[in-house]
């Protein structure tokens, strides 16, 4: 898929529009991308230096494009390179290349560059250490260029919350930039991608895990994506001064005024937001300005939603950031990830952030402990007689009831309660797991099945096997337990799928999963309606990455495989594939929960 630098107002600005059309993606006919597999013909991105500046278009994809407003003077060439010794630049004072203004400490009057030993390398780039899940060389000897196309193209959020979190930790942590790209432009995908999953606040580190001299415009432009997405104005500020140098976004020039007010230098505000008045009107300009107003020029500015169309991710950053109510109305047309970042935003109290905590722990946005700690929030907290209050009452008394069944019924309350719908469902299991796992062993348990479902929905599959001694051939929770066993001894023959009892599609999954964990042979698979012995392109390259060696292109195929958010889109075909591939590059209790997954979920 060819890239192309699209460009779009801010006031006349569907602005950033990661928020808006962009994500609010529709279900494809095919989940598959058409001819992804082959590497983008475009040469290689050579890093910027001081002797060659060169302007790189920023890259953007029909699944999720990153727009660009138009308006602000274009200013060809990136910074190159800082001096190797910390010292301040010349005493003279620059001027705004808008405003003729002096320009303040604010925006980098004075610049200090980092010594050669202190910078950060792009060619590793991640901001946790790798915890077993992959590791640094995990995209072996691929072509960047075609990594970079697979994450465009990559319509998210994702069906699995397990391969969700396994791509995460991947984009997370420390990763070798793979060759034939420039590493702040990679850095640039993966958040990018992270985002569109959902994980802003991961998105946002790993932004900032690139040295500011080493920014390219793809990156300038995903940078204040991540700091729409979590709501943090103040993460642009570093980086204003250098991005309306390269970028043609008025976004920029909005920042640069609401950083001024919010920096030492108030007195530059004023003819800043003046000329961002140039570029952006109505609800546009008018939350800039409100969040201006929280620094030293104090002024308060009325927001009225009445007469907004629609909600993108520069309304809703700066939303967030001036402490402004979104009507649920506007979300309409969003797609989910808005969601997920309110769930992780710190500006929300933990009551306004619960509505949307299943549906992020569903996606695997939010942890298990993540989500009980959210509910404790919400029971500490001022707020009362809400739905969250309800839910945390519930929780309260499955961990702490008096008995075995008043613990029991509590937790059943809380999956009775889980708003209509199969994500809703699956984040109150991910809710009550833990609770779950400390609920005796009894042969007599009524609903043996969703608690085994709810631990394995946390990855507990050692408190879910205590329950294989309870569960009956041909049931759902003997079906879980035959797949999230870790003992790879264990075999299953043909008759154990048919004696499977459940719907059609959970038996097909059930043995795509057995297949895929070599547990049952691939002829007894097809058999049960699975088509492992089809083929296709993606089912070609996953099946490769997996052969030679490379775990990270086996994650990121796993989630074009299943770029879509409803399960019944994901063929068992694909389930197989899947599984198959993360066992064989040593993901093995990935595809186990993976498997068990969609066995749960369909």
């Amino acid at each position: 898929m060819a890239t192309s630098r699209v460009k779009l107002g801010l006031s006349a600005v569907a602005l950033l529009a990661v928020g808006g059309a962009a994500i609010a993606q529709q279900k494809p006919e095919s989940i598959l991308p058409p001819g992804f597999d082959q590497p983008p013909a475009a040469a290689p991105r050579p890093a910027p230096t001081r002797a060659a500046p060169a302007p790189v278009a920023p890259s953007t994809s029909a699944a999720a494009p990153v727009t660009a407003p138009a308006g602000a003077p274009t200013v060809a060439g990136v910074p190159g390179a800082p001096p190797p010794v910390a010292t301040p630049t010349p005493a003279a004072v620059p001027t705004d290349p808008v405003t003729g203004l002096p320009i303040g400490p604010a925006f980098g009057s004075v610049h200090y560059s980092l010594p050669d030993a202190s910078r950060r390398s792009l060619g590793l780039i991640g901001i946790q250490p790798a915890d077993g899940v992959i590791n640094p060389a995990a995209f072996g000897n691929a072509d960047g260029r075609y990594i970079e196309a697979l994450m465009r193209r990559t319509r998210a959020p994702i069906a699995s919350r397990w391969v969700s979190i396994a791509l995460r930790r991947l984009l997370a942590q420390p990763l070798a930039t793979p060759r034939n790209v420039n590493g702040a432009d990679f850095a640039a995908e993966r958040a990018f991608l992270l985002l569109r999953m959902g994980e802003s606040v991961i998105g946002r580190a790993i932004v900032q895990s690139v040295d500011p001299d080493n920014y390219t415009p793809k990156l300038y432009q995903v940078a204040m994506q991540a700091a729409l997405a979590t709501g943090d104005v103040g993460a642009m500020c570093p980086l204003a001064a250098s991005a309306v140098k390269v970028s043609d976004e008025p976004a920029w020039v909005l920042g640069r005024a609401m950083c001024a007010s919010l920096s030492s230098s108030p007195s530059q505000a004023k003819p800043l937001m003046q000329q961002a008045s140039r570029v952006a009107t109505g609800i546009d300009l008018l939350l800039a300005q409100k969040v201006a107003g929280q620094g030293a020029n104090r002024q308060d500015v009325t927001i009225e939603w009445g007469s907004v169309a629609g909600l993108n991710s520069w309304r809703y950053g700066l939303a967030i950031a001036a402490g402004e109510d979104i009507p649920d109305s506007l979300f309409a047309g969003t797609g989910p990830q808005m969601r997920y970042w309110q769930a992780l935003s710190p500006r929300l109290t933990p009551a306004k952030r619960a509505p949307f905590a299943d549906l992020a722990a569903a996606q695997g946005v939010l942890s298990a402990a993540a989500l009980v700690d959210l509910y404790g929030l919400v029971d500490a907290s001022d707020d009362t007689n809400t739905p969250a209050n309800a839910v945390a009452k519930d929780l309260a008394n499955a961990y702490a009831a008096s008995n075995r069944d008043g613990r029991l019924d509590a937790i059943r309350q809380l999956w009775k309660g889980a708003d209509a719908g199969e994500p809703s469902h699956y984040g109150r299991l991910v809710l009550t797991a833990r609770a779950v796992a400390r609920i005796p062993v009894a042969a007599s348990t009524d609903g043996s099945d969703d608690l085994i479902a709810s631990m394995l929905s946390a990855g507990m599959d050692g408190s879910a096997l205590r329950w294989r001694g309870t569960v009956a051939r041909g049931s759902i929770g003997w079906a879980l337990i035959a797949l999230s066993d870790p003992n790879r001894t264990t075999k299953y023959a043909a008759g154990d799928v048919e004696a499977f009892s459940a719907s059609p599609g959970k038996q097909k999954m059930f043995a795509a999963g057995l297949a895929g964990l070599g547990r049952i042979d691939a002829s007894a698979a097809q058999s049960s309606g699975v088509d492992v012995a089809g083929a296709n392109s993606w089912t070609r390259a996953i099946d490769r990455a997996a052969a030679e060696g490379r775990p990270g292109e086996v994650l990121v195929l796993s989630a074009v495989g299943m770029q879509t958010t409803d399960w019944r889109s994901v063929s068992p075909q694909a389930v197989y594939h899947i599984v198959n591939a993360l066992r064989v590059v040593g993901l093995e209790g990935w595809a186990r929960m993976v498997a068990a997954e969609a066995v749960t979920r369909v």
